[in-house]
């Protein structure tokens, strides 16, 4: 994998009159109701029909992670020894940028990399409060396969797409192109289509191997932890359903349902293709940021870390076995179990990652469950990211 988030030309700032954002929107007063959402989604749906987006974008091939370099052997190991991943590759691009590529069978691959300098297009987002600490270190960019990347770009330039170079980045293996960050979410998303017979590889043309990966931890109850489920986006209340849109007319996705958590001021919405493929969630609050002691911890998350990914979800088909295994390994909780199995469904989620920031989910839906999430289930998590640092 190339340092996809390096443009040719300047870098741009932070700052709404300098910066070309992935979907620019009429400015609008959305309310957070799924009425109006749906009236919106359908005309996106539409679009994506006419365009043939549908039919350009398959599945999320890849996650890209970027860390603080003294992070990144850390990272490499957490996710090793709390995930079904396995080492794949590891790289450097050009000498300075250092990647590892994770895989587990029948998921998306999880990237992680390190540069030895902030990119500006990423870190002009770490500067909320909780952020500036670590101003490299956040999921940077979902990568999605396209069947003709030059039809891809040129559907989404005639809408008003921008993308962080100017033109498809070529290498051996592959052609790749990804937008600037979101102003709504700041995740950026990738679009890649490999050359034949080198699919799910990632290195550039003047990359070179990067020795001393750390190796895939034995222990048993990995194994019972399985395929990427979903990534929740954290979002502003006000910015939900633009967040949402955005994601749609970019990816071929549609609008599923909300949850709503009028207790903790939030709100959980999913899109989604297949029920088999990933899934893409968005928290925002029902209402705007007010205070942290009234807000609520979804709108308190954002005030302190910005709109960012907060966790990444891995199927299990054993998750009190695998959580107990991993409590007594020192992995911490911020709750215990929400649902059961006679609700079809168990969640928790990990403390946030030192090295990436990221929460863990562990999510085990029993045979015959149908559905993604449940309500109860749903409040429980809410509550419990008010305990999170």
């Amino acid at each position: 994998m190339a340092d996809f988030a390096r443009p040719a030309g300047k870098f741009y700032v932070r700052d709404p009159s300098k910066v070309t954002y992935a979907m620019p929107m009429q400015e609008a007063s959305f309310g957070n109701t799924d009425a109006r959402l749906r009236e919106m989604a359908r005309r996106v749906e539409q679009e994506q029909k006419d365009t043939g987006i549908d039919d350009l974008v398959d599945n999320l091939a890849a996650v890209i992670i970027s860390t603080e370099p003294g992070h990144f052997p850390g990272a490499v190991e957490e996710l090793l020894a709390t995930t079904g991943y396995s080492p794949g590759c590891g790289f450097r691009d050009g000498g300075f940028l250092q990647a590892a590529v994770l895989r587990c069978q029948g998921s998306a691959d999880i990237i992680l990399q390190a540069r030895p300098a902030p990119h500006p297009a990423f870190s002009a987002l770490n500067t909320a409060p909780r952020a500036r600490k670590l101003p490299s270190t956040r999921l940077e960019t979902l990568v999605f396969p396209v069947q003709d990347l030059e039809e891809y770009v040129a559907i989404q330039r005639k809408r008003g797409v921008r993308f962080l170079s100017p033109e498809i980045l070529t290498a051996d293996r592959y052609r790749f192109i990804q937008t600037y960050p979101s102003l709504y979410t700041g995740n950026s998303l990738g679009f890649i289509e490999w050359e034949e017979g080198f699919r799910g590889e990632y290195q550039p043309d003047n990359s070179t191997p990067l020795e001393g990966l750390p190796q895939k931890p034995d222990l048993p109850h990995l194994q019972h932890v399985g395929p990427l489920d979903h990534a929740a986006t954290r979002v502003r209340a006000g910015e939900r359903d633009r967040a949402i849109l955005e994601f749609l007319s970019l990816t071929g996705y549609r609008f599923s349902f909300a949850i709503p958590v009028e207790s903790q001021n939030s709100l959980t919405s999913v899109v989604r293709r297949n029920p088999e493929d990933f899934t893409m969630v968005f928290t925002s609050g029902i209402s705007p940021f007010h205070d942290e002691a009234t807000t609520g911890p979804t709108e308190a998350f954002i005030h302190r870390y910005g709109p960012r990914v907060h966790h990444l979800a891995f199927r299990t088909e054993a998750i009190r076995e695998t959580i107990a295994a991993m409590e007594r390994g020192g992995l911490a909780f911020l709750d215990g179990l929400a649902g059961s199995e006679e609700e079809g469904i168990h969640q928790i989620f990990t403390r946030p990652s030192p090295h990436t920031m990221l929460v863990t989910e562990y999510i085990h839906r029993y045979g015959g469950f149908d559905g993604f999430f449940t309500e109860g289930n749903v409040t429980r998590l809410t509550e419990a990211t008010a305990r999170q640092d």
